[in-house]
């Protein structure tokens, strides 16, 4: 495979690239960039971040599960890049010396990097766009402090990058029609969307994936239109962009995805990849069932459509053929009545050990609509149908509320395992659905509000 890009300002072009080597490796070990660190090597720590940029802007990315393809027509700033090129420090590195922001110095050159990308875009929540970069020994006080001292300082000129020039290739489709017409030729072959969990069956399971076909060229995958009536979203929508779409729409849709990994990791992470996972754990799914979405599918030139919630069969199972892939998913335009909740260990960057949505819609002061949907709670996303039926028609009050809790033993059997007991599963899940009705009547529910 060829493939052309921007590193640090200098175009590369290299030819009969393994697929899945990872940008990572070949930093390190090719060209000798070992400023790039190799830590969790799955995307949790922010060692190995980078700034990726292509005609959408800058972005911090994880290199240890960024595969060299994924790079073809973009450009690439590592640590060694970000300080200019007479040797000038960049505004965050010279803030980092001032403010004490590194100890050992293992995590600094991707807290820099991911500094250095949240400068160049002007974002000042420090706190998030940190949240992926993890540092044991400094910590995040001085870290932080160095990143809000650099916020008005001018951007160096040489930190702006633009894309490149690419070449076709068939295993990089550039539309929807490639990608059909290649995948059924190659029923077998592994999509490579974001890499965010693909990158983990290479760099942590080793497997060969065969055949392989990277979507970031497909722009028609991308689209994300909010029309009078419904919400359609491609299958390529980022999580990052995700989140931007639905923030004034379902705020508490956004604020989920916020919890979603990381910022370098919702860079990269696709809604459709969320779903074709089948992740019972996934966060995206459980808030878009809860919205009535449907998913749409595509093999060569033949569509379907199904309700989310029926593409998910059992544990490791979808209702997806050889050579169909998830094109798109949709929901209704609505009056806002969806919340989300996520209980995970920490705070940031967590896998849920139980994810919550609700949607109930309460008319006259009963419950007219409800769809009830969960992650964790069983082998696949699912709605909580027998709640459902227990709320539906009766008056929309805790009494009620409390009944309507004693029906989730009809819908689960959660699991026992590292991050919960079914026992604490199923405790919390009931917990929700209360949560939900207290935060309806106006109540402070959320963990960083209420306060003694």
């Amino acid at each position: 495979m060829n493939i052309t890009f921007r590193l640090n300002g200098e175009t590369v072009a290299l030819t009969d690239v393994a697929p899945t080597t990872t940008l990572l490796d070949w930093l390190r070990e090719t060209r000798g960039l070992t400023g790039t660190k190799e830590g969790c090597n799955e995307g949790d720590c922010g060692a190995c971040s980078v700034m990726v940029t292509d005609r959408a802007g800058a972005r911090a990315l994880n290199a240890c599960i960024l595969f060299l393809p994924q790079l073809d027509g973009k450009a690439v700033r590592t640590v060694e890049g970000i300080a200019a090129p007479d040797g000038t420090l960049h505004p965050v590195q010279q803030a980092m010396i001032e403010h004490h922001g590194s100890q050992c110095g293992f995590c600094t050159p991707g807290f820099v990097v991911t500094m250095a990308t949240a400068h160049l875009n002007g974002a000042r929540d420090h706190d998030v766009q940190l949240a992926g970069n993890l540092c044991r020994c400094t910590g995040y006080a001085p870290i932080v402090r160095a990143a809000e001292a650099a916020e008005d300082a001018p951007v160096p000129a040489h930190i702006y990058d633009s894309p490149c020039d690419t070449v076709a290739d068939p295993a990089r489709p550039r539309s929807a029609d490639e990608l059909a017409a290649w995948y059924l030729e190659n029923p077998t072959g592994t999509l490579i969307a974001g890499a965010t969990d693909v990158g983990l069956w290479v760099t942590k399971g080793f497997r060969d994936l065969g055949p392989v076909a990277f979507l970031n060229q497909c722009d028609d995958l991308r689209q994300l239109d909010v029309g009078a009536d419904r919400v359609t979203i491609g299958a390529m929508t980022t999580l990052t962009d995700l989140e931007r779409a639905v923030a004034s729409l379902h705020p508490s849709f956004a604020t989920l995805i916020r919890r979603y990994g990381s910022v370098q990791v919702r860079n990269a992470a696709t809604i459709g990849g969320n779903i074709a996972n089948g992740s019972p754990i996934g966060d995206g799914p459980p808030a878009l069932i809860a919205l009535g979405a449907t998913l749409h599918l595509r093999r060569g030139e033949e569509r379907r459509d199904l309700p989310l919630e029926d593409f998910f069969l059992t544990y490791g199972k979808q209702d997806r053929g050889p050579g169909e892939f998830v094109e798109a998913v949709s929901f209704p335009r609505q009056t806002d009545r969806l919340r989300c909740y996520k209980l995970s260990k920490r705070f940031d960057q967590d896998i849920s050990a139980v994810c919550g949505c609700f949607w109930i819609e309460v008319q006259q002061g009963v419950v007219r609509r409800a769809r009830l949907a969960f992650g964790g709670m069983a082998g696949t996303p699912k709605r909580a149908a027998s709640v459902e039926a227990t709320l539906l028609g009766q008056p929309w009050t805790e009494a009620q509320v409390r009944v309507a809790m004693d029906a989730f033993a009809e819908d689960f059997e959660p699991m026992s395992d590292m991050r919960a007991s079914a026992g604490y599963r199923m405790q919390a899940a009931r917990n929700m659905l209360l949560r939900y009705w207290h935060e309806d009547q106006g109540s402070k529910v959320h963990v960083q509000e209420v306060g003694s």
